[in-house]
């Protein structure tokens, strides 16, 4: 997938390199804790040969996961940790026009709120099945009662962050056409980010930081 030109940059090479670990990572701690939480779902064993080997990959995925999640937190925490009042409020209130039709929907930054809910949700749950994880991989001496806790904190993360994941994935592909492209070469067309980030799209412009692919970049005045 080659991007076009006048196409505009909106992530760089380590940022997808991080969002891909992390995805990936993701997925498969999901389809491995799933096989081993309910016994319906054992079946997901048998391809890497028993429940012995899945929790193998499980635990050893997690080692994956847990740099990818530290570094998601420092690439990320800026643009889609922290809320932008009162206009992310607004875009709260009608849902960003995406459960129903809205003429003029609040314009947003970089990251709408939806966008920073997922965000918030993976970093501060992730956190929990990170700390949660290894306590009950690692139980040393604790005490009994703290490592039962443990797990029901990891199955909580997995509930919070399992359909936060999916809805991701839906506006990711069809749910948004043509966002895709911004984890695979890291640029979308201009009117992408007219509707989808236009307040970052005029930051960039103004301050000379816009990447165009196919043309130089702009030197600011500023």
């Amino acid at each position: 997938m080659i991007p076009k030109k006048g196409m505009i940059k909106v992530s760089d090479a380590f940022e997808r390199i991080v969002h891909w670990c992390l995805a990936i990572s993701c997925i498969v701690l999901m389809i491995s804790g799933l096989g081993m939480m309910f016994h319906a779902f054992n079946f997901l064993a048998i391809p890497v040969g028993g429940l012995k080997n899945l929790k193998l990959i499980h635990n050893f995925t997690g080692l994956i996961f847990i740099p990818s999640l530290l570094f998601a937190i420092l690439v990320w925490w800026k643009e889609a940790g922290v809320l932008d009042l009162p206009d992310d409020f607004e875009w709260i209130k009608c849902a960003g026009g995406y459960l129903w039709h809205v003429e003029n929907p609040p314009e947003t930054g970089k990251y709408n709120v939806g966008q920073k809910a997922f965000f918030l949700a993976v970093a501060g749950f992730g956190i929990i099945m990170i700390i949660s994880g290894l306590i009950m991989w690692f139980p040393l001496s604790l005490p009994t009662g703290l490592v039962r806790w443990m797990y029901s904190l990891h199955a909580l993360g997995f509930f919070v962050i399992f359909p936060f994941f999916f809805v991701h994935l839906y506006l990711g592909t069809i749910g948004v056409p043509g966002s895709a492209p911004a984890v695979f070469t890291g640029y979308v067309t201009r009117s992408w980010c007219n509707k989808q980030c236009p307040k970052w799209l005029r930051k960039m412009e103004e301050t000379g930081k816009l990447e165009v692919y196919g043309e130089e970049k702009a030197v600011s005045e500023h």
